[in-house]
């Protein structure tokens, strides 16, 4: 027998994690536009419609509200049903709610909108952390995860260089709706996502996870081990409180603090 662990580790690094990387790299990408566009544009809005400070502080606050929440619902929700299916309903819902802010009629209609970018922006983590596993699995791939805050610098850069030109010529509407393609594009190439084979062996799917190893194989030039496709069996499922018990409470609010 063997593990998805271990699988991984038998099929080494190759094309697969490479296409792996720089998709889920361009959700870095996709991310950082939408979080970085409210600093690019809040000075147009602020004149437009005659904001106060507050409210101008208001919109930034309200897209990290909506990412607050909704990653919570979204994680649960990728327990659930899968991780590929949040990740591609999450692409779906930031595109679909970034066009619309640039329709805005009135502020109210902007800070909802945003939020809303927000809980979308939020779920593209429950597939990118899952997919970051599978490349480090690999103990020759660890470079290449270094690499990976390179797509969000890219990105921010990217907002701010649009902004410099498009902000001056056509409007912050225009620049929106240019900040939703990348977004959309990458819907283009979920097919090339595999869902979780952890996910599937942990709801007991395994021939699932099997297929989805068998074709990282295949792509790779390798072989799936030979053998029957096992995992220990889960007592349960990590739960919230487990977070505060004694033996991982100071652990926990380290990570908090830094984050």
């Amino acid at each position: 027998t063997f593990t998805v662990e271990e699988a991984v580790e038998t099929i080494g690094f190759g094309r697969f994690h490479i296409i792996l990387f720089l998709i889920m790299g361009s959700t870095g990408v996709a991310e950082a536009m939408e979080i970085m566009l409210i600093t690019v544009v809040s000075p147009l809005i602020r004149c437009e419609w005659q904001l106060q400070d507050w409210q101008v502080a208001l919109v930034t606050t309200m897209v990290f509200f909506g990412y607050m929440v909704f990653s919570i619902v979204l994680g649960l929700l990728a327990d659930r049903y899968g991780r590929w299916k949040i990740l591609l309903l999450s692409f779906l819902w930031a595109a679909y709610f970034s066009l619309l802010t640039s329709f805005a009629p009135s502020y109210t209609w902007f800070v909802f909108l945003r939020a809303m970018v927000g809980g979308g922006v939020s779920g593209h983590a429950q597939g990118r952390e899952e997919n970051k596993q599978i490349i480090a699995t690999c103990s020759c791939s660890n470079p290449l995860l270094s690499l990976g805050k390179v797509f969000w610098l890219a990105g921010s850069l990217l907002i701010i260089g649009l902004a410099s030109v498009v902000n001056p010529t056509i409007g912050w509407r225009w620049l929106i709706r240019i900040a939703s393609i990348p977004g959309i594009l990458l819907i283009l190439v979920f097919k090339f996502i595999p869902e979780s084979a952890r996910y599937n062996v942990s709801t007991g799917n395994t021939g699932a996870a099997l297929a989805t190893l068998q074709r990282i194989a295949r792509i790779n030039g390798a072989a799936v081990p030979e053998g029957e496709l096992r995992e220990p069996a889960q007592e349960r499922r990590g739960r919230f409180k487990d977070l505060i018990h004694p033996k991982y409470l100071r652990t926990t609010l380290q990570i908090w603090i830094i984050w």
